[in-house]
């Protein structure tokens, strides 16, 4: 009763790229990492999913959106599995 929220990601729902695995969805899990904390008081959890985003982008694995010269590429599936891999 005392915690409550409401956790999304901007960028909306990018319909011009639907189906095509080239959204970048971090913001979406680290929405998710907000709603542990905040909401439910998992902060340990929630660590754990900002941890695993972090070494992801320190390994310089990146989506098209957000590339950098010697970072390599992912799409949406690939790079939700390798943030998972880390956790």
């Amino acid at each position: 009763e005392t915690k409550f929220g409401l956790y999304e990601p901007s960028g909306g729902s990018a319909p011009d790229i639907a189906g095509q695995n080239k959204a970048n969805p971090i913001a979406t899990i680290l929405s998710a990492a907000m709603m542990l904390r905040y909401s439910f008081g998992m902060a340990e959890e929630a660590d754990a999913i900002e941890n695993a985003v972090n070494k992801v982008l320190d390994k310089g694995l990146r989506t098209a959106d957000n590339m950098s010269e010697g970072c390599t590429c992912l799409g949406c599936t690939a790079m939700g599995d390798a943030i998972l891999a880390e956790i």
